[in-house]
C-alpha cells in the first residue's frame, strides 16, 4: 500500500502506528512519518545495504530541513541508520527501545528514541505492553 500512496505506514502497521501516536495524546498531524527507503523491497525483504546507502542523503536532507528535537526510530532499520548518522554503536532494538539518547545537531539537541517496528508488533502482541509504555515516555518527554 505504502508504494501505491507514496506515503509510508498506511497499511496495517500504518493503523498500528496511528494507535499508538494517538496513545501518546498525539496524531499523525503532529509528527513527520518517513522511511529508511522511499519505496518498498520487491517481496518486502529487508532492505540491502546499498539501497539503503542510495536512499540515505533524502532521509538526511528530511533530517536537516526538519530540524526535530525528537527521532523516534522505528525498529532495526531505522536505528541503524542513526548508529551510521551519530556515530554510536547501538544495541538489538529489544535492548535499546524505550531509551533516550542524546545528540547535538546544529540546531540543537537531538533525543532518539528507539522504538519497536508495528509489524513487528503485529506478529508479537506481547511486545504491543512495551511499546505503549514507550509511547508513554516520548508523551511525558513532550508533556
Amino acid at each position: 500500500m505504502e508504494d501505491e500512496t507514496g506515503r509510508p505506514f498506511v497499511g496495517r502497521s500504518g493503523k498500528l502506528l496511528d494507535e499508538l501516536i494517538a496513545s501518546a495524546g498525539l496524531s499523525r498531524d503532529d509528527v513527520f512519518i518517513t522511511s529508511v527507503l522511499k519505496c518498498r523491497p520487491p517481496g518486502n525483504r529487508d532492505p540491502r545495504p546499498e539501497e539503503k546507502k542510495a536512499c540515505g542523503h533524502w532521509m538526511e536532507m528530511q533530517i536537516s530541513s526538519l530540524a526535530p528535537k525528537l527521532i523516534a526510530p522505528l525498529g532495526r532499520h531505522g536505528l541503524l541508520f542513526l548508529q551510521e548518522r551519530y556515530g554510536r554503536s547501538f544495541g538489538t532494538i529489544s535492548r535499546e527501545h524505550g531509551r533516550e539518547y542524546r545528540f547535538m545537531e546544529p540546531w540543537g539537541e537531538v533525543g532518539v528514541i528507539p522504538l519497536y517496528h508495528p509489524a513487528a508488533l503485529i506478529y508479537r502482541r506481547h511486545l504491543m505492553t512495551d511499546a505503549l509504555e514507550d509511547m508513554r515516555f516520548i508523551a511525558d518527554l513532550l508533556g
